[in-house]
């Protein structure tokens, strides 16, 4: 019989399928029900921090102008789960097909995942996006691959 933290990363694996099938369905709304109302993002696009639900909200939504066809992969997802929050870092790749008809494969970047459970469901309370910075030229290094 499985323990109560191996229900819960089972759980909170499904939120992580959750986020990739919302993306690749273009389901902004699905995607809300996926982060807990006051999550504080740190994307990689600016600002520095994005507050609340409707700012991640709107951070996701460029994805759904400029690509016709979205693609989203998460690759070698760890989770360390206590028993009301849990984090895990990963690996994620955007890509797809953008609206001029382009298809791109587009870059990996590090994803780490907060969650908290409230009212009995895993919610993303924090999430951090980041690609390597090479410091010589103060650019991010995104042609690297896990």
């Amino acid at each position: 019989m499985p323990t109560q933290r191996q229900l819960d990363e089972a759980r909170i694996r499904r939120q992580v399928d959750k986020i990739v099938e919302g993306l690749r369905t273009r389901d902004l709304e699905g995607l809300r029900l996926l982060y807990a109302t006051d999550v504080v993002s740190f994307d990689v696009q600016p600002p520095l921090q994005h507050v609340g639900v409707e700012a991640k909200l709107k951070n996701w939504e460029p994805v759904f102008t400029l690509f016709g066809t979205v693609t989203y992969e998460i690759r070698d997802l760890t989770l360390t789960v206590g028993a009301d929050v849990a984090f895990g870092h990963a690996f994620a790749r955007l890509g797809g097909t953008l609206t001029n008809g382009t298809a791109t494969s587009g870059m990996w970047v590090r994803v780490t995942y907060c969650f908290r459970k409230i009212d009995d469901t895993w919610l993303i309370a924090h999430d951090q996006v980041s690609v390597p910075l090479d410091i010589a030229s103060g650019k991010g290094a995104v042609d690297l691959e896990p």
